[in-house]
């Protein structure tokens, strides 16, 4: 009789994919559930692959980040991307492992698990992973294979994939509040590309404070950039005819980057943040303190948010066990500045 992961699984009270990787040696592990396994494994009698466990058990030192490569974007100088990789680096060096970082193209292949069987990583962070049939079936494929590896600022409500993320949902509700608060009655949202978790989320946010307000929703109000500066500058044009005909009074954008672009367009026509509209953004970014009139925004922890994926992965003190601790969910702050105030 041949006994199978599942059975060893069973027995010890854990997923088929921790039995993967304590039998592996993949990974950090708790040495507690570690000894679990071992002595399940024992108890029926399951014998690995020996030529499998001793090609699994080479380590690379790597822990990689999957990136998305963007033509004609300085990845690097973005306060998002910086930050978090800032944070992972941080974490990383502490734990004695290198970075290496994977571009991955638009249209291209999404073998992230290629990247554990070739060894060539340990364990590794996604960022700006979207909800779209290819990604989903590379995670898939890294769940089912036991390989470590966690998603930052995107998730995936019906997979339990180990995720780092912010409340994005509580964040866009408070810009929006501020706004109303503020007395506008008329919030323009320009949100980033629905593929996107997070977008769902600040979409969400702008709802319910709309409600909580009394004030219906108007799809018509909802504009859609792709989180680039360029987008939110391109937006201006409809914007500046809205506002001007008193149909916008304020907008939300889901983040700093499509605000200065939308303040920048809107300047060009003649329109000014604060003086003929009011403005809120999202990230806390660098440029949101050296924009004239300095740009509201929504303060969110990416170093804090690339750190703690890293130590999720890397640092064996970290718990990896229950469902219940596969989300981090870290918390935004509403920063009031001058395109806000009254």
């Amino acid at each position: 009789m041949i006994i199978s992961r599942k059975e060893v699984a069973k027995l010890a009270g854990v997923s088929e994919a921790t039995v993967s990787r304590v039998l592996n040696n993949v990974g950090p592990m708790k040495e507690e559930t570690r000894e679990r396994v071992l002595q399940a494994a024992a108890e029926l009698g399951y014998v690995p692959n020996a030529l499998a466990q001793q090609f699994a058990r080479r380590r690379s030192g790597n822990i990689g980040v999957i990136l998305p490569f963007v033509p004609k974007v300085h990845l690097f100088s973005t306060y998002y991307f910086s930050e978090i990789l800032s944070g992972i680096g941080e974490t990383a060096k502490r734990c004695g492992y290198d970075l290496l970082l994977i571009f991955r193209e638009p249209d291209g292949a999404r073998d992230y698990a290629k990247l554990f069987r070739t060894q060539k990583i340990d364990a590794c962070i996604v960022l700006g992973s979207q909800d779209v049939p290819e990604e989903r079936t590379a995670l898939a494929e890294l769940k089912e294979g036991g390989f470590p590896f966690c998603l930052v600022n995107q998730r995936y409500d019906e997979a339990a994939y180990t995720t780092v993320d912010a409340d994005h949902v509580s964040g866009s509700k408070d810009a929006a509040r501020h706004l109303l608060e503020q007395g506008r009655r008329s919030i323009a949202f320009i949100n980033g590309p629905m593929q996107y978790s997070n977008s769902t989320d600040r979409l969400e946010g702008y709802r319910a404070a709309l409600k909580d307000t009394g004030i219906a929703f108007d799809p018509q109000l909802v504009y859609v950039g792709n989180y680039s500066r360029k987008s939110g500058y391109e937006l201006a044009e409809r914007l500046a005819v809205q506002i001007n005909a008193g149909v916008v009074d304020a907008v939300f954008a889901a983040n700093d980057r499509m605000a200065i672009g939308l303040m920048q367009g809107l300047r060009e026509r003649g329109l000014e943040a604060k003086q003929h509209y009011s403005l809120v953004g999202y990230d806390d970014s660098d440029g949101s303190r050296i924009i004239s009139p300095q740009l509201s925004t929504v303060a969110v922890p990416f170093y804090e948010m690339g750190r703690l994926a890293a130590a999720r992965l890397l640092d064996q003190e970290q718990p990896k066990e229950t469902e219940k601790s596969l989300r981090d969910l870290l918390p935004v702050s509403l920063v009031i500045r001058e395109t806000s105030s009254i």
